[in-house]
């Protein structure tokens, strides 16, 4: 296994060099046959192989452009190439100091996909043994974000099903906060900026737009993007959902710093309180509640309390 795994590889970094070099796009016969030793024999078995590698490719983010044949004895096969203009960065313009950092940036951060190794490949970096830099941090890698990437970079907006709802948005920027990532842009749907968490997008299938139709506003800053509260993301207050929680007394002084004097509905004799606490966002505010474990109950409203019991009765069910 381990030796096919290895073969895959090597077949993939060759289709690569290949797609990059051809001054003129090739069909799937001319690439099978370019690199025949590292694909299978029969025709079937050569083109289900080259599917496999053409899609892997895609998937990490080379742009593989596909031509129509319209006349000859090839008319209607399809033609493969790699716009370098695409595929490369662009010149940064950076001197000898600027790019060392850069590619020590790169590599000291993995993304659980070669994504760093092919940065740190077009910055000039080398990967031999000798100049091999240690981990220091680990990027969670998620099947949307290529798209999200590329939908921020071309200025389109995106669709995509979030909490049951399709959403329309356009992407200002991606974050990655407490090991999660998160798109931050404007909600064409609410009217206003938006937060969502991108591993609770409902498919791995983010729709992208025309490139160009929008623009970033230029005060936009990704530092200050991030909801203040988690139990908003993809959500704002004005969608009033709020939930009223009361908290036990050993706690309760500490809630209430954490949320805000003005969130206190009420208070009693034995020293809890009753808080209102955005609940928009049903999964983040499961897990505020679950965190405070039996200092906390939820006392309405009645669909977020049925929600609430429902949820940790199938937890104790399990």
């Amino acid at each position: 296994m381990a030796t096919k795994q290895g073969d895959r590889v090597e077949r993939l970094t060759n289709l690569l060099a290949l797609l990059l070099e051809t001054r003129v796009p090739l069909t799937q016969l001319q690439i099978t046959a370019e690199l025949d030793q590292h694909y299978p024999d029969g025709d079937r078995a050569r083109r289900g192989a080259f599917e496999r590698d053409k899609a892997a490719l895609r998937e990490l983010g080379v742009p593989i452009d596909t031509t129509i044949i319209d006349a000859g004895p090839d008319a209607g096969s399809s033609r493969y190439a790699i716009d370098r203009r695409k595929y490369e960065l662009a010149d940064l313009d950076l001197d000898v100091d600027e790019m060392r950092a850069l590619q020590v940036a790169v590599a000291a951060v993995r993304s659980g996909s070669s994504a760093g190794r092919d940065a740190i490949w077009k910055l000039g970096g080398d990967l031999s043994a000798g100049d091999r830099l240690p981990v220091t941090a680990v990027m969670p890698d998620r099947p949307e974000l290529p798209a999200l990437r590329a939908a921020v970079a071309s200025r389109s907006a995106i669709s995509f099903s979030y909490r049951g709802e399709q959403r329309h948005l356009q992407p200002y920027g991606l974050l990655l906060r407490g090991g999660f990532w998160y798109v931050v842009g404007h909600d064409l749907d609410r009217g206003e900026r938006r937060t969502f968490r991108v591993d609770r997008f409902a498919t791995e299938s983010v729709e992208v737009g025309e490139p160009g139709t929008f623009e970033r506003p230029p005060s936009f800053d990704p530092r200050d993007a991030f909801p203040a509260d988690p139990k908003q993301i993809g959500h704002a207050p004005s969608d009033g959902i709020e939930a009223v929680v009361r908290v036990g007394a050993t706690r309760a002084a500490a809630i209430e710093r954490e949320l805000g004097a003005d969130r206190v509905v009420d208070r009693h004799p034995d020293g809890s309180v009753d808080l209102s606490v955005p609940a928009s966002n049903l999964d983040a505010f499961r897990s505020w509640v679950l965190g405070l474990l039996d200092h906390a109950v939820v006392l309405g409203p009645p669909e977020v309390r049925a929600d609430i019991v429902a949820w940790v009765g199938g937890l104790a069910g399990r």
